[in-house]
């Protein structure tokens, strides 16, 4: 696969990714990107993918068997009842 190619922007400032790079990164109509600059490059990821680098990285510092939405919850209830 490519990893890089070159392209043009109209006149209107809309970039078309090509149709490799859409299919290498899993994008598709209609899917919200994130846009960002970094060392005077722009990124392009999708909003699943960046979830999906959270969730890894959250990953490394919590127990798979730990569930963080019920130690929330529970959290909530301790502190309610001191309200």
């Amino acid at each position: 696969m490519e990893t890089e190619t070159r392209t043009r922007i109209n006149e209107n400032g809309r970039v078309v990714i090509p149709a490799s790079f859409r299919k290498a990164l899993g994008i598709r109509a209609g899917d919200e990107v994130l846009l960002r600059i970094e060392d005077d490059e722009l990124r392009i990821t999708t909003l699943k993918r960046r979830l999906q680098q959270a969730q890894r990285l959250v990953r490394r510092y919590v127990k798979p068997s730990t569930s963080l939405a019920d130690e929330l919850i529970a959290e909530r209830r301790e502190a309610a009842k001191h309200e």
